[in-house]
């Protein structure tokens, strides 16, 4: 190893750090190459801990059953509420430590078993802490097929038989864990393959967990985190309920009052956000995850996607007025008609065939989008398909090595101190568990789809399709992930897809979507959780449990809640039949339904084909793909120019790809945040910037989670909101960015031009 400075130990050259460093005796020496995982991640382990005890799982499946019934009632309302399991991990420490305290420590026998155990094995330990926020996590990811669930019975009115939607909601959310076994050697054991996300909650357990000596005028972590999470906890209390507008303020609007180009050019949420800013850790990280979180190159990557694509592609495509763009918002996720009024979905849609009705689509109109919207789209194409040729080319060769060298070689070329103690310490999960639940979820899957009198209209070669797709993108979109935090999603190509191939079906175009893009999700939040045990020392066999239990029961928990709202409460989801002041109004679930209209009523073929507005979109999925070249080769050609690398085209090419809902005001305020922690404060305050980054964000997560559960359930469900004055609004003051600046069109609210 190199010498170390400034604390930090330097490491060899990559092609140097995986062959000449041993273990000496019981001694580990740190030899991960990636300095943030050095920096946080503790090399010891203590493998006589109990992990699977009484605790774990009381409180765990507490936890889980709780956030999954919580987050869906509230996402029904129109004041929605959803609860991160930074709260469930923050309030199960004590109650863990109380159970350690107070249990009785006899063992207990099971009947007519040898089998025994004890309600109080010792300490409540960090490991058992781990597996209860990976039950809570379970629950407070959500259930993306109950979308499906509730555009069939609340939008379209439809009967469903509950076997099909329940074993639609555990399939879609089980499927991807089949196939994460086969990429654990690629993206758990690697140590490039570092999930950066998950050292913050590294940092978190050991700042909760481990016994700190403070140094003299300085903070031990747990008291450093929570003087944060107290001031966030209390700061919140201003964005959120006494002064909203602070999350965002757009400064042009608030001088250019009466001029729509200024307020397209200023708003932070309904424009481009040019001089606007919030002062709130929500809108730094409600969109985008913590900056604290997000690698150097990465941020920077993605502000350069967000310069090109909202600052120079944008003006000049609506300015232009291409695609009408001049007709409808500059920036909005809505769907219009020729004359630049909101799409009457309904008048092309025969309610008896479920499927679209030519003469009155002809009659009527195409569908047109705003043109952010339209190039979002075809930003999506070309992300896919750069993450494909990017991995090929700059992975392709260590991915071949590993899957040519037999198991145990390819472990002792690429593994690091962490690979190591797991191996030595803990015996890995077989390989036939994950084959067994592939065939199991999948025959179950395809009973969902051919029976129940075809209910969910998907034929059984859509199955097999949507997996080879979630299958193939799995690796190359993991990588992606493992290495820089963000995930482009498989939404729009699944979409895309079955809407050529199988046109005017709704529901099977959103059936094969969520089996496509989500079994591919859940199989990196599979692998993604394994890395954090990987860090945290836990046995994969525990692992593999916890993470199977947690999602059967918060599926089933997602299910039977929705189920039970949607055939109870009259009028859920409807608006205009609700009783006045009603909150069951549903308000994310309007854009799954006008999706499944889009893309599996009017289809592809009527929107980026050639009966469609938006042909020259395809043209994204070639530039996209050839967008790596260049800098591969510049790579090649100057290898001592490190930085080259470090272009990462997949991520400036879907930098915006979460525009909506995100908006620009988070992007700027987040790019500030992530360059000013991840330069500035790393690069002169490195040692600060490993003990306490992580925990910052944390703590800021934490305060802000705590502070919106308790304004929700004591002043907002009880319709109690601040005093009535501008700053209460929000919004940031902008009536005007989304007006329409064709001559002759009108909108409600704006002038005419």
């Amino acid at each position: 190893m190199a010498e170390p400075q400034d604390g930090v130990t330097q490491p060899k050259p990559q092609e140097q750090q995986h062959l000449d460093i041993e273990a000496t005796g019981d001694e580990e020496v740190n030899d991960c190459p990636i300095e943030q995982v050095r920096l946080t991640v503790p090399i010891t382990d203590d493998p006589t801990e109990p992990v699977l005890t009484f605790r774990t799982w009381v409180l765990g499946v507490a936890s889980c059953v709780i956030l999954s019934f919580v987050n869906q009632f509230f996402g029904y309302r129109s004041n929605q509420l959803s609860i991160s399991s930074v709260s469930a991990q923050i309030v199960t420490l004590p109650l863990g430590k109380f159970m350690a305290a107070t249990l009785p420590e006899k063992p207990i026998k099971v009947p007519c078993t040898k089998w025994s155990f004890s309600l109080n094995p010792g300490p409540f330990n960090m490991k058992e802490h781990v597996l209860i926020t990976m039950f809570a996590n379970s629950g407070s990811g959500g259930v993306y097929a109950v979308g499906i669930l509730t555009i069939v019975k609340a939008f379209y009115k439809r009967s469903l038989s509950p076997g099909a939607g329940y074993l639609l909601v555990q399939t879609t959310q089980l499927l991807g864990y089949g196939w994460a076994g086969l990429f654990r050697k690629y993206l758990v054991d690697s140590p490039y393959m570092w999930w950066p996300s998950n050292l913050v909650q590294v940092s978190l357990f050991r700042a909760l967990h481990e016994k700190e000596k403070r140094s003299k005028g300085g903070l031990t972590r747990l008291q450093f985190f929570l003087i944060v999470f107290i001031s966030s906890f209390a700061y919140y209390l201003v964005p959120n309920y006494l002064f909203p507008s602070i999350s965002t303020v757009s400064i042009i609007c608030l001088i250019w009052k009466n001029s729509i180009t200024a307020q397209q050019i200023g708003s932070g949420l309904y424009g481009m956000g040019l001089g606007s800013f919030g002062l709130d850790w929500a809108t730094v990280a409600s969109f985008l995850g913590s900056p604290l979180a997000t690698p150097g190159f990465a941020i920077i990557n993605i502000l350069v996607g967000f310069f090109i694509i909202v600052y120079i592609l944008l003006p000049l495509t609506y300015y232009n007025n291409a695609y009408d763009a001049k007709k409808f918002p500059i920036f909005s996720s809505h769907t219009f008609d020729s004359t630049g009024q909101p799409y009457n979905l309904t008048r092309i849609l025969d309610p008896k065939t479920f499927s679209i009705n030519l003469d009155e689509y002809n009659a009527y109109s195409k569908l047109y989008l705003s043109v952010f919207f339209s190039v979002t789209y075809g930003i999506s194409f070309a992300t896919l398909a750069a993450a494909v040729s990017h991995v090929a080319l700059f992975n392709g060769s260590t991915i071949w090595q590993m899957w040519s060298k037999t198991r145990a070689a390819a472990g002792e070329k690429f593994g690091d101190v962490h690979t190591r103690l797991m191996k030595k310490n803990y015996k890995i999960v077989p390989q036939w568990w994950f084959y067994l639940i592939l065939i199991v979820v999948l025959g179950l899957s395809l009973l969902a789809c051919e029976g129940f009198d075809k209910q969910l209209q998907l034929p059984w070669w859509g199955i097999l399709l949507c997996c080879a797709l979630a299958l193939f993108f799995t690796l190359p979109i993991g990588i992606i992930t493992a290495t820089t935090n963000q995930q482009p999603g498989l939404n729009v190509i699944t979409e895309l897809i079955i809407g050529f191939m199988y046109p005017g079906k709704p529901l099977a175009n959103v059936v094969f979507k969520t089996y496509g893009y989500i079994s591919m999700v859940q199989a990196l939040t599979f692998l993604s959780d394994f890395k954090l045990g990987h860090y945290m020392k836990i046995p994969p066999r525990s692992m593999f449990l916890v993470q199977l239990v947690g999602t059967v029961i918060a599926s089933s928990v997602y299910f039977g809640t929705a189920w039970w709202l949607l055939t109870t409460v009259e009028h859920i989801c409807d608006p205009d039949l609700l009783p006045e002041g009603s909150p069951w109004t549903c308000p994310g679930d309007d854009v799954f339904y006008n999706a499944s209209v889009i893309w599996g009523v009017i289809g592809p073929l009527r929107m980026f084909g050639r009966l469609g507005v938006y042909q020259e979109m395809n043209w994204f999925f070639l530039a996209g793909f050839l967008a790596p070249v260049p800098v591969w080769f510049l790579s090649r050609k100057f290898p001592n120019q490190k930085w080259i690398r470090l272009i990462h085209m997949p991520i400036i090419i879907g930098a915006t790809g979460n525009m909506p809902p995100a908006r620009a005001v988070h992007f700027v305020m987040w790019g500030i945040v992530g360059v000013f922690f991840n330069f500035y404060v790393y690069n002169r305050y490195r040692q600060w910037w490993a003990k306490h980054t992580y925990i910052l964000s944390a703590a800021l997560d934490a305060g802000v989670a705590f502070m919106g559960i308790i304004i929700f359930f004591a002043l907002q469900s009880k319709d109690i909101f601040g005093v009535d004055w501008w700053g209460l609004a929000a919004d940031d003051h902008c009536p005007l960015a989304s007006c329409p600046t064709a001559p002759g069109v009108v909108a409600e609210g704006c002038p005419r031009v």
